[in-house]
């Protein structure tokens, strides 16, 4: 149960990489804009506040990360808590993809390490 519970929050911490690749330095580009459906002066007028919520995603990225090196189970369960709160945020009030894109893989994650207790 161990090794599947840090494949999943490695998975998580991936995901989280590229969430900020994507909205800190891809969002007023051709990639963003089509993986977003946002007009160029949409990504134009909101690309600071991506970025910004990119840069949160990079912190939940290293947190995870941290988790899996240290082995803390506290760390993990924290971060991948953070994950779920905001993934559940996200699909309720920006956009429901974001509970199966975010939430649902940061919920197996937790589950699968609190089986591995």
């Amino acid at each position: 149960m161990t090794l599947i519970a840090n494949i999943l929050i490695g998975f998580v911490a991936l995901l989280h990489i590229g969430f900020l690749i994507l909205e800190m330095f891809l969002w007023d580009h051709p990639v963003g804009r089509k993986t977003f459906k946002m007009t160029s002066e949409y990504s134009k007028a909101s690309a600071s506040l991506a970025a910004n919520q990119g840069l949160y995603n990079g912190f939940l990225a290293a947190g995870l990360i941290w988790g899996l090196v240290t082995g803390d189970f506290a760390t993990k369960a924290f971060f991948l808590i953070c994950v779920l709160i905001a993934g559940t945020y996200g699909g309720f009030t920006a956009k429901r993809s974001i509970l199966y894109m975010q939430a649902l893989p940061g919920l197996l994650g937790l589950i699968f390490l609190y089986l591995s207790r």
